[in-house]
């Protein structure tokens, strides 16, 4: 085996670390933008992607990419919030086969009332994940990369 089997343990323990407080952080932003707004965190992750681009939209592979999930998934993730209004779907004006998705103006505003939940809920769980000694030092590095 080229690694030994401790570094790998330590990639492993990495892994399951990184893993814990990706769950933590996510149960507590469901809770909180299902309560503010009725939207899911993956639901909250397509509208702010989408309103990070310039036109506000994106290809559904970038979409799917942003999102982690298949493209079966992302499809029907994006008919669920074309159906509520929050995105269109658009062809692409130099390649017919491409299709974008495009955030609507009550999908921005739907994103400007979750930004208040999602940032105050996210602020809280770091700080409360930092007070956890396996967590601290993960959250730290998250803190460092901010100015990346």
């Amino acid at each position: 085996m080229g690694i030994k089997d401790d570094a790998v343990e330590v990639r492993a323990q990495g892994w399951r670390t990184l893993a814990a407080l990706h769950g933590s952080i996510e149960a507590e932003l469901e809770k909180a933008l299902q309560s503010a707004v009725e939207l899911s965190v993956v639901e909250y992750t397509v509208l702010d992607a989408l309103s990070r681009q310039d036109g506000w939209h994106m290809r559904m592979q970038q979409l799917a990419r942003a999102t982690a999930l298949s493209s079966s998934a992302t499809t029907r993730l994006v008919n669920r919030l074309e159906d509520r209004g929050l995105l269109t779907r658009i062809l692409c004006a130099d390649d017919r086969r491409g299709i974008y998705t495009e955030l609507t103006s009550a999908g921005q505003k739907l994103l400007l009332e979750a930004k208040p939940a999602h940032d105050e809920t996210l602020a809280a769980a770091l700080a409360s994940a930092e007070l956890v000694p396996e967590l601290e030092p993960l959250v730290k590095a998250l803190g460092a990369l901010q100015g990346v």
